[in-house]
């Protein structure tokens, strides 16, 4: 049987129609190239310190941003040392001494990373304490001096930064 030439135009229509598609590859390594170049520079504007929900920092106008040192967290129950609990606040609110498991924990830390020269050993290491805002004045205190003893002295408090509503805002960072 002859096929007209309608049945014959639409055999080639559904010959080509079958051939599957091919994959851009160059368009897509394209779009993954400017994803990672965006990802790398934006990665350089994170927050420093790392983040802990149980704490809510003060707020401040500061602008200067944290550096990476080691982290001393106060929460409502414990005390944090990169991560690690060395004191309970139910044993230290009632001593007026040091605080000796933060003691133990910065002297073993000092220990492993010994001064360069002289005049770092006078400047003292740096140290964050990060303490909720409702921290009393009082376990700040007792941190700080056993920080301090601890030749942690060149301390910072970590707070979160807002924006100032005065262009002519003081620099708000807290340094010891």
């Amino acid at each position: 049987m002859k096929k007209s030439k309608r049945t014959k135009r639409m055999e080639r229509h559904h010959r080509r129609a079958k051939k599957t598609s091919k994959l851009n590859l160059v368009s897509l390594m394209d779009i993954f190239t400017i994803l990672v170049f965006f990802l790398l520079v934006n990665s350089s504007d994170v927050e420093v310190l790392q983040n802990d929900k149980t704490i809510k920092l003060p707020e401040s106008v500061a602008e200067k941003k944290p550096e990476d040192t080691l982290v001393v967290v106060v929460s409502k129950e414990d005390i944090l040392v990169g991560g690690r609990k060395v004191a309970s606040l139910k044993t230290i609110m009632d001593v007026d001494a040091e605080i000796s498991g933060l003691k133990k924990e910065l002297d073993y830390l000092a220990s492993r990373n010994p001064y360069a020269d002289e005049e770092a050993e006078k400047a003292g290491r740096d140290i964050n304490i990060m303490a909720d805002k409702d921290t009393p004045y009082k376990l700040l205190k007792k941190v700080m001096a056993t920080c301090a003893k601890a030749e942690f002295r060149n301390i910072s408090l970590a707070v979160s930064q807002v924006a100032s509503d005065d262009s002519s805002a003081v620099d708000a960072s807290v340094e010891g």
